[in-house]
């Protein structure tokens, strides 16, 4: 019950309400001296009785209403995280699969680029060894006629110191015998000394 200001100042008789003048039962005075209903002994049947019915119903909401919900989520996200599992598995899989195959196909591009290499290096020295044949036949031929033309120019040479010392050996004898030698006899001589 509540209390005004205005109206704590009038005294109010026992047992009635003060502000529609009617009589509580039940009370002696009207301003909450008993207890509170719910701690009374007397109410407990009744409190007990809802206590059952509301937590009945309460338990059937959760039963046919809220669980069913919660286990049919619990079912979605079950499936999905087992779909994207499977999903994650077979991308794996692929991926494991396409890897093998890039370092196939590196191991044999890598093989390839090794045989490539090494007929590149056969062709090289085998066209090194050719030119090599080909300046050594040069060089060869080079040298043969160069050989040949020494041969020439010795031959020639010694031809003309033949001569010269012929001219040579006539101009001393004339000079120390003051008379002249015939070339046939001084070319004789020259010979048979060159010898």
């Amino acid at each position: 019950m509540f209390v005004v200001p205005a109206y704590a100042q009038q005294e109010v008789p026992a047992g009635q309400d003060s502000a529609h003048g009617e009589v509580i039962e039940g009370t002696e005075t009207g301003h909450g001296e008993g207890s509170f209903p719910p701690f009374e002994p007397a109410s407990y049947p009744s409190q007990i009785l809802w206590l059952a019915i509301i937590f009945g119903l309460f338990y059937l909401f959760l039963k046919r209403v809220a669980l069913p919900r919660l286990g049919g989520i619990l079912e979605v996200r079950r499936d999905r995280i087992a779909q994207d599992l499977d999903q994650a598995a077979r991308l794996k899989q692929e991926a494991d699969e396409a890897i093998a195959a890039y370092e196939q196909g590196l191991a044999d591009a890598r093989k390839k680029a090794n045989q490539i290499g090494q007929k590149a290096r056969d062709a090289a020295k085998a066209d090194a060894d050719a030119e090599r044949k080909k300046v050594e036949a040069g060089l060869e031929k080079k040298l043969a006629e160069a050989e040949t033309r020494i041969g020439e120019i010795k031959a020639s040479a010694m031809q003309d110191v033949g001569a010269i010392a012929e001219e040579t050996t006539a101009a001393i004898v004339q000079a120390l015998i003051g008379g002249s030698v015939g070339k046939a006899e001084v070319a004789s001589a020259v010979r048979s000394s060159s010898k």
